[in-house]
């Protein structure tokens, strides 16, 4: 059975006594409010849902598609270099392969709203950092092994950076917090500079100041 739909029955059948369901990619998190029904009853209900219920579960409906613009230009793909030394690719080519692979939020976690999305084309797989950079910015979108993600907010991070979106995961007037769910599918848009700013894109001052321009083969 998939974690999705069974996060969906839990709630269809405990709703009353649950306070949140947590998916990972092997496991959920179920939290229960110990004042509506003790730690036993909790347990027996939830057994009683895994071994009688599971018939009950609808086939789950097309997961919803999220097409996420990217600008993959100079001044935001910090670790370009890094990739393409890693892969023997150049970097436009890196570009076309993480833009046309269709992608799974299979978790979110780390940080609110950061959904760990796979999985990438093993051409462009790349380790994390060894010493992971102390400020990562918003929105930067970013490899991993098999995995790629956008970091939602400016923080400390591992992952190698490949360019930046003008679209935040996070938006706290959202009744889900996130732009993401699990199982939704995510398709990346390369856009231009110009697209990225028009859009609501941040760059730093010192990123506004660099030249727009075509990086060098194998770069």
């Amino acid at each position: 059975m998939k974690l999705h739909g069974l996060c969906q029955l839990f709630k269809q059948e405990m709703g009353g006594c649950i306070i949140d369901v947590v998916p990972s990619y092997r496991s959920i998190l179920v939290s229960f409010d110990l004042m509506t029904i003790g730690h036993q009853s909790f347990v027996q209900k939830l057994q009683h849902v895994l071994d009688h219920c599971r018939g009950s579960l609808a086939e789950e409906a097309e997961p919803s598609l999220i097409e996420l613009p990217v600008y993959y230009g100079p001044e935001v793909s910090l670790d370009a270099k890094v990739i393409t030394d890693h892969t023997g690719l150049s970097f436009e080519e890196v570009i076309n392969i993480h833009a046309s692979t269709l992608y799974r939020v299979y978790a979110i976690g780390f940080a609110p709203g950061f959904a760990y999305l796979g999985n990438t084309d093993q051409r462009i797989a790349v380790p994390r950092k060894k010493t992971p950079r102390l400020k990562v910015p918003a929105c930067s979108v970013a490899l991993a092994e098999r995995q790629t993600a956008i970091y939602p907010r400016e923080s400390p991070g591992g992952w190698q950076i490949i360019g930046r979106s003008p679209v935040n995961p996070i938006d706290y007037q959202r009744k889900n917090l996130s732009l993401f769910e699990v199982g939704a599918k995510v398709k990346f848009i390369p856009i231009s500079k110009t697209a990225f700013l028009d859009m609501g894109g941040v760059l730093s001052q010192e990123e506004h100041s660099l030249e727009d321009q075509r990086f060098q083969e194998g770069v």
